[in-house]
């Protein structure tokens, strides 16, 4: 019997975890995948809104002003990759400089700090590649730039360091409440807690209708995106923004922590809740709208393109606390934009709510930091020779592309919570994420897997499931 099981180790539900840790409990992740950071929080913008965006007095602009305001702290406390570079939503000269307004006066309602309309001179000085037809903008110098991936492994990882365990290719099957707790049959065996948060992302309507009589629809809503290689960067130094639609806010044009140029999504809603395939219209879209924000745009850099998944609720808004109708049952649905930035709000907040409920006491061992793993391109030479003397697999490169070293593989499959996977290694040191996407380096990759994390070949795999690599010997 667990206190609370959060079901789902994406953004929001590693978020939780971590908080929960701050409690004495009996505390569980369940997670449908083989990894954290599996499903929305791998495949997303990468941007920490500043909050104007959102409706005044909705949960999104509550949750993502909070998010944003922790965002700084928390990504020192947990070491991962954040830069506030801030950003501009756009207005071209044939469109309603009135929108902007509107914004701007949301943005003030909501709490968003230093917002200001400018014009065109000081657009360019900025953005020298901006489009020829953009004439004003919206400026907010407090939206900033993340690293998802590092963020959810960062708070998965302090979480499980505090004590919550983790069940993975675990999804979960039915959910029922009996005797006043919760019985969850998972792929894995059956689970029972006291509480649950569902934090199961385009699932999440799933399993809260199977508890409560007020259903919830979630709609998944794909959006596809392009990769630019490093080397353009710095082609654009702020996130631009393009007027907002009833779909969304557009395709945007923004540099990524890591250094690469993203373009994207687009908003397509669609029923396949699995459904993150790209297609040949969507890329086009990508392009022909990326066009009407910048110029000169360096396709032949294209790395590659993927798709991710939002989680788009009916009513528009999130759904964050406890079911109405089942006691015990918190909710953390609808988690679409601007969920990732608001995720370390939202995850506080259940975490409190659940320790109310369940008149949990605080857990006076919790330790809130974590260091993430060693990057030797960080150090000096002075620094780096040293390393490599003390441990000579930081001298070893494995990923000629991102210049990865077998030991920070190594460290990250070793590690709380280690991968397991080609696409955890990605996840967690960039190794294959370059401009070969992993064509060289892949085998030396699986080496490291067999090796450390005690796999036979046959057992490698790209993302767990069947994605398997090799299939037998054929000497």
């Amino acid at each position: 019997m667990y206190d609370v099981i959060v079901i789902g180790a994406g953004a929001v539900g590693s978020a939780t975890a971590r908080e929960l840790s701050r409690y004495s409990g009996k505390f569980l992740v369940l997670e449908a995948e083989e990894d954290v950071c599996s499903g929305t929080t791998k495949a997303n913008s990468a941007i920490v809104h500043a909050g104007y965006d959102a409706v005044p007095g909705s949960k999104k602009a509550l949750y993502n002003v909070r998010g944003s305001e922790m965002m700084e702290d928390l990504s020192k406390e947990l070491d991962f990759a954040y830069k506030r570079i801030g950003s501009l939503v756009i207005c071209r000269k044939d469109q309603d400089r009135s929108v902007l307004e509107k914004l701007l006066e949301q943005g003030k309602k909501n709490g968003v700090r230093d917002l200001r309309i400018i014009e065109r001179d000081e657009i360019v000085s900025m953005e020298p590649n901006i489009d020829d037809d953009v004439v004003c903008a919206l400026y907010a110098p407090t939206a900033a730039i993340v690293c998802p991936f590092g963020m959810c492994i960062a708070f998965a990882e302090n979480a499980a360091d505090n004590g919550v365990e983790f069940a993975f290719n675990s999804g979960v099957k039915q959910i029922k409440k009996a005797d006043g707790h919760f019985v969850i049959e998972t792929e894995k065996g059956v689970f029972e807690a006291k509480a649950v948060v569902n934090a199961a992302g385009v699932y999440s309507d799933v399993l809260h209708n199977q508890v409560s009589e007020k259903k919830l629809h979630i709609t998944p809503r794909k959006g596809e995106y392009e990769l630019f290689d490093r080397a353009d960067g710095d082609f654009v130094h702020h996130t631009i923004f393009q007027l907002p639609s009833a779909l969304g806010k557009g395709i945007l044009v923004t540099p990524t922590v890591h250094g690469n140029l993203l373009l994207g999504p687009t908003a397509e809603d669609i029923e396949n809740k699995e459904g993150t395939n790209t297609t040949a219209d969507g890329l086009s879209q990508v392009e022909k709208m990326a066009a009407l924000s910048v110029k000169n745009i360096p396709y032949r850099d294209v790395i590659t393109s993927f798709a991710g998944l939002r989680a788009h609720e009916d009513g528009g808004d999130f759904i964050i606390g406890e079911c109405e109708d089942c006691e015990g049952f918190f909710d953390a649905a609808g988690i679409e934009s601007p969920g990732l930035s608001s995720a370390p709000a939202i995850g506080a907040d259940l975490a409190q709510m659940v320790a109310e409920k369940l008149s949990l006491k605080k857990n006076e061992s919790f330790n809130g930091t974590r260091k993430g793993i060693l990057d030797p391109k960080k150090l000096s030479i002075e620094e780096r020779n040293e390393l490599i003397k003390k441990n000579p697999a930081y001298g070893q490169i494995i990923c000629r592309c991102e210049s990865v070293t077998a030991g920070e593989i190594i460290d990250a499959i070793t590690r709380t919570l280690g991968a397991k996977s080609l696409d955890g290694i990605k996840r967690r040191t960039r190794a294959g994420m370059g401009r070969c996407q992993a064509g060289f380096c892949t085998p030396r990759q699986m080496d490291l897997l067999e090796k450390y994390a005690h796999l036979t070949p046959e057992e490698v795999t790209k993302s767990g499931g069947d994605s398997v690599l090799v299939f037998g010997k054929t000497k």
